[in-house]
């Protein structure tokens, strides 16, 4: 495939017509970003540079990345929450050059250049594209130690997104995501490669005031984790928002939230993804069902781009041309076995023709000998009526090593203090129902809410 950039795209699709980029107090037409710059003129010394994309604002980091891409050698994208220590050891791994920055401190430790990111102003020079294809260079979610660099081209990050129909009408897309982790960066390319308006929100922006900005803006099209989706139905606010498509992703699409979405936005189409950063997006499930069909478990991926899916140890594993490139400054680790299929770690089990997910590999609870998948648990207690989000850990106990604790977020109609034993009750026999009996909880504690990371995902103990 030819080189190509984000401009070229934006060029492509008449971005000088419609579609913008808007997020708290500020928007920007792409049609000002192809005729200016928000780097006040530092294109030249970034070129072919490795750059770290700092901004604390999610619009600012949006801004560079289409500024930058094809000018730089190297994007390493940087989510807000990175403490000063995982800063310095991405600076070390993608030998950083130079950082993009939006104002105040940067506390790297660096000693590098820094760039200010600011407002659209008039081209300083003519652009010069660097010599070959830019990395883009993201983190891995849910990691406690040194983050694991993950190296794609923008071919590979485009790789899912199809070029939508000249005559179809462009679209206003939010996403609950940060744009720069590889969620939010699908919707971000998306809105792009469409020239679609992308409403993003920044730290610490209220809910309420994020959704009324996308009702502003007349959203249609909107993604999320499961656990962004259930924050937002256990809010009265949900109804702000009059949505023709709905996206899941970084978690299993559970039953429940499928059925709540779906009767929450009768209109909506609903499709939930399977993607990581290492494998990219493998595939989406249209049919509003949990898990996926058998058939989607096809090898053969050398004819017409197709995502080869294979089954090993119960754990999917996943090889297509969408797969990163490799790891960055960690030559000790491999992303894909020896076929090129890499292992997401992800346990599937396959019943009446059709793969559920279990869990991560890692999140395995060990309750007297017996695994218990604690995804599995919350996804059959959150089938209770009363239940908006729950999560599974194990609790020490003298006698079994181990007990299954249920956290259980109710629906807003009764408070957690008002929850009684019947409530318990009623969940444990739907859990009696359907798990086997080392997987029922010993313990059912009601909650006002759960730990949700910056990646959008539960706070589990692994994670």
């Amino acid at each position: 495939m030819p080189d190509f950039c984000l401009r070229d795209i934006l060029i492509a699709s008449e971005a000088e017509a419609a579609g913008s980029l808007q997020s708290t107090g500020a928007a920007f037409a792409y049609r000002d970003l192809l005729t200016g710059t928000c780097l006040a003129g530092a294109r030249k010394e970034l070129h072919g540079k490795s750059v770290l994309i700092a901004p604390k604002s999610q619009l600012a980091s949006a801004t560079a990345l289409i500024e930058l891409d094809g000018i730089a050698s190297r994007l390493v994208i940087c989510p807000p929450d990175f403490t000063p220590f995982l800063l310095s050891s991405v600076i070390k791994q993608a030998e950083v050059d130079a950082v993009v920055y939006d104002g105040g401190s940067v506390d790297d430790g660096s000693g590098l250049p820094h760039y200010f990111c600011g407002q659209p102003a008039p081209a300083d020079a003519d652009r010069q594209s660097f010599a070959g294809k830019t990395e883009w260079v993201l983190p891995t979610s849910g990691t406690t130690g040194p983050p694991k660099l993950v190296a794609h081209t923008l071919t590979h990050l485009l790789g899912a997104i199809q070029k939508p129909p000249a005559r179809e009408p462009r679209v206003s897309w939010a996403t609950f995501y940060d744009i720069r982790r590889f969620g939010g960066m699908q919707i971000f390319l998306r809105a792009v490669s469409g020239s679609h308006t992308l409403v993003i929100s920044e730290p610490d922006e209220p809910q309420v005031d994020f959704l009324r900005r996308c009702q502003a803006a007349g959203v249609t099209h909107m993604s999320g984790t499961p656990s962004h989706w259930r924050r937002l139905l256990m809010s009265p606010h949900a109804n702000l928002l009059s949505l023709r498509y709905i996206r899941l992703s970084g978690e299993i699409a559970d039953r429940a939230i499928l059925e709540s979405l779906r009767a929450t936005y009768p209109e909506a189409r609903i499709v939930h993804a399977f993607a990581s950063t290492e494998a990219g997006v493998a595939f989406e499930v249209t049919d509003e069902q949990e898990g996926f069909p058998a058939s989607f478990i096809n090898e053969n991926d050398q004819e017409n781009d197709q995502v080869g899916l294979r089954v090993e140890d119960g754990s999917l594993r996943v090889r297509s041309r969408r797969t990163a490139l490799r790891y960055i400054g960690r030559g000790d680790l491999k992303l894909h076995d020896e076929d090129g299929f890499v292992d997401t770690d992800d346990l599937i089990e396959l019943q009446n023709n059709r793969y559920y997910f279990k869990g991560r590999r890692a999140g395995v609870i060990n309750i007297g000998g017996l695994k218990v998948h604690p995804e599995e648990v919350e996804s059959v207690i959150n089938l209770h009526p009363r239940v908006s989000m729950s999560l599974v850990r194990a609790r020490r106990n003298p006698i079994m090593g181990n007990i299954i604790t249920a956290y259980v977020v109710l629906d807003g109609k009764l408070q957690p203090i008002q929850a009684d034993a019947v409530l318990k009750s009623e969940i444990l026999a739907v859990c009696g129902e359907r798990l086997e009996r080392h997987k029922i909880p010993a313990v059912i504690d009601f909650v006002a809410s759960l730990d949700v990371l910056g990646s959008g995902k539960l706070a589990r103990n692994h994670a």
